[in-house]
């Protein structure tokens, strides 16, 4: 049993920022030399979240969209009272969305859909550098 792990750094822009990972993810699986198991993938920020989507930019923007009826900028939250940094709608979005996502691992490579990428969303109302945790398990 392998257990392989490493790590990136990504900037961000905040504001729901969406950043297709796939690619680094996908090297990250191949320099693991896992050909069957298990992907996860964590961002280790209160106020980032990992997921999937089709990414494209009508969903893009619907994504963003949603986020803000969901969880919306521009009110006050009981954590902007704590802390005084206005991000109070950031945290809740993230957990949400949640901060890793996982999937199967086959012929060296993730399984994951035909328009399905993996992407970290910031949703700080800064710019941020964010690590991406990978971890990848199997033989």
């Amino acid at each position: 049993m392998v257990v392989f792990r490493d790590d990136f750094e990504i900037s961000t822009k905040g504001h729901t920022d969406i950043i297709d990972i796939s690619g680094k993810v996908n090297e990250i699986v191949k320099k693991s030399g896992v050909k069957e198991g298990i992907l996860n993938v964590f961002v280790a920020h209160s106020t980032a979240g990992i997921t999937t989507v089709e990414y494209e930019p009508g969903l893009i923007k619907d994504l963003k969209e949603a986020m803000e009826r969901v969880a919306p900028t521009g009110i006050t939250y009981h954590h902007d009272s704590a802390w005084g940094d206005g991000n109070g709608y950031a945290h809740i979005r993230s957990s949400i969305v949640g901060a890793g996502f996982s999937c199967p691992v086959s012929g060296g490579s993730p399984i994951t859909g035909t328009w399905q990428q993996i992407v970290l969303l910031d949703f700080d109302n800064r710019a941020r550098n964010r690590k991406v945790i990978v971890t990848v398990v199997g033989e």
